[in-house]
């Protein structure tokens, strides 16, 4: 049987790196497996899901390079879910309930206050025909929950190994709302049974509803899915994950330059004692992947760590990728190969290119040192080796060498203290532009 994940986002949002780090690893697993990746939007909340969100979660989807084999929308399947609640309802399995939201919350602070499990007491079980007739006559519409049996339901977790969790100690969880629209618990089993789902990952906030949706899979008749819990991810500090760190949606880390595969190289090992590789493309994410290798262990995400992993993969980047990234009129493979080992984002490359091709204002502390130095400038054209034959002039003739020779050349050329190799960086500049700025002109 082929193997089948699925990636169930809330269209109330943009994705953020945690949403993320779910779609590429069930994409990841299903890959490695030969299996297929369905991209179901969760979208009964009808107040907060919108069409903007449902079309950005696929755009930063398309964007990380996970393709889908189906897309599949909850709120186009009312009638799949009325099907199963029905079938539900003739088995037993759920029941109606007419207790308001204030009647329910001063059960609940009841109970806390005598030091009670705030659990529902199913009392809507015990309702006379008559109290049924007069909340009917009042108006009130029920919702209806699961009964849940009160045991112990244990499953082999492919993260945490044997899970267990006592029901016992749940409330029966709403399934449909009294205005008839149903909750996450009953859509996400009927989709997952309808859709041939046989592998669920998702994180660990997830176990109880794992224990209860197992009792739901069973109530339907329906085989139970292998399950995976990941852990959340945390911040650098062990703490909850603040906007700074990457709690921002992806696509404000597009918004600063950031390749996918930085993003993707970092998220498919948190969780894992491997060694984060910076990888250029998903095949080699794709064939270092393995599910047994992530721990219960929390998962720290770092930004600075990203950043790092970013700048990796420029520096590796080949001409043929990045010429499709950058938007710089007339650079060329010269350019890149140049100025790639000195960049942190795609976007850093504008600064560089705005050096090369000018007007920038050079930096000259000492116009006599410069004015002497153009006077060295080798004749002809300029090649990768004119750099240290010109500067070896300038020491012969000045008695200058180290920093208080190159430094001044550097800055008067680029106008910056730091950079790309400068036997590369002059001959992109060219002689003109480099004569005009050692005598201190824009250019």
């Amino acid at each position: 049987m082929t193997a089948k994940f699925r990636f169930a986002p809330s269209p109330t949002g943009f994705l953020h790196v945690g949403n993320a780090r779910l779609a590429l690893i069930n994409w990841l697993y299903a890959k490695k497996t030969g299996g297929q990746f369905v991209l179901r939007l969760d979208d009964t909340d009808e107040e907060r899901s919108t069409e903007e969100y449902a079309v950005g979660i696929q755009d930063d989807l398309t964007w990380l390079g996970l393709d889908w084999d189906d897309l599949k929308k909850q709120s186009s399947r009312k009638e799949e879910y009325d099907r199963a609640i029905d079938a539900l309802k003739s088995s037993g399995r759920v029941y109606a309930c007419y207790e308001t939201a204030e009647e329910l919350e001063y059960k609940r602070k009841r109970q806390i206050a005598r030091k009670m499990p705030p659990v529902y007491d199913r009392s809507a079980l015990k309702l006379t025909e008559d109290e049924i007739e007069k909340f009917k006559a009042e108006g009130r519409k029920p919702h209806w929950r699961f009964l849940l049996d009160q045991e112990k339901v244990t499953w082999q977790d492919d993260v945490r190994g044997e899970v267990s969790v006592d029901c016992a100690s749940m409330s029966d969880p709403v399934l449909i709302r009294s205005d008839g629209r149903p909750l996450y618990h009953l859509p996400s089993v009927v989709d997952d049974i309808d859709f041939g789902i046989t592998h669920v990952i998702r994180g660990e906030d997830h176990v109880s509803n794992t224990a209860l949706h197992i009792q739901i899979f069973k109530a339907l008749g329906a085989d139970v899915p292998a399950f995976a819990h990941l852990p959340l991810l945390m911040g650098p500090d062990g703490g909850p994950l603040s906007k700074r760190e990457g709690s921002q949606s992806l696509r404000e880390l597009r918004g600063t330059g950031l390749e996918p595969m930085s993003i993707n190289s970092l998220l498919a090992r948190l969780g894992t004692s491997d060694n984060v590789d910076a990888q250029g493309d998903l095949a080699a994410v794709v064939e270092g992947f393995d599910i047994n290798r992530f721990s219960r262990a929390a998962a720290k995400f770092d930004p600075a760590e990203l950043k790092n992993i970013n700048a990796r993969i420029l520096h590796e980047m080949s001409w043929e990728q990045a010429s499709k990234r950058l938007n710089l009129e007339g650079a060329t493979e010269a350019f890149w190969l140049a100025v790639r080992g000195n960049l942190e984002t795609i976007k850093d490359a504008e600064g560089w290119w705005n050096v090369v091709c000018g007007p920038i204002t050079p930096v000259v502390e000492d116009p006599e040192f410069l004015a002497k130095a153009a006077e060295l400038l080798p004749e002809g054209p300029l090649d990768a080796g004119s750099w240290k034959i010109w500067t070896t002039a300038v020491k012969d003739a000045l008695g200058v060498k180290g920093k208080a020779l190159f430094m001044p050349l550097r800055q008067a050329l680029t106008g910056r203290s730091h950079g790309p190799e400068m036997n590369n960086m002059l001959v992109l500049i060219g002689r003109e532009k480099a004569l005009a700025r050692l005598a201190g002109k824009q250019a």
